[in-house]
């Protein structure tokens, strides 16, 4: 799995690409979010567009992030997820607990909206 991270408009995007699978990227995809909460960052959209694949440890490391802000007052959405891991999400009913945006734009005004 390969990510890229960016913070615009007090907004941390993450977007992964590849398997969402346990391994290095992805605790240090974990460590580079800590640190944004550690440094007051409390909104986070998740781009998951270009994940092919994710089995159970990639649903704890969302699930882990949704708590992380959460916890300290934030929130959490998920861009665009493929049609598989969208169909994952209900299966696990997931998407339940995790709010799913279009794009960056409706993410962004989602999170600034659910802490205003």
């Amino acid at each position: 799995m390969k990510y890229q991270t960016e913070l615009k408009d007090d907004v941390l995007f993450i977007r992964l690409e590849g398997d969402l699978v346990a391994g290095p990227d992805t605790q240090q995809l974990m460590n580079v979010a800590e640190e944004q909460v550690e440094n007051k960052v409390m909104l986070c959209a998740v781009d998951l567009s270009n994940v092919r694949f994710m089995d159970s440890s990639g649903m704890g490391v969302l699930v882990s992030l949704l708590t992380k802000f959460r916890n300290r007052g934030g929130e959490l959405v998920l861009i665009k997820p493929s049609d598989h891991i969208r169909k994952l999400l209900i299966v696990t009913k997931l998407n339940a607990i995790f709010t799913i945006a279009e794009n960056d734009n409706f993410a962004a005004q989602f999170l600034k909206e659910s802490i205003y």
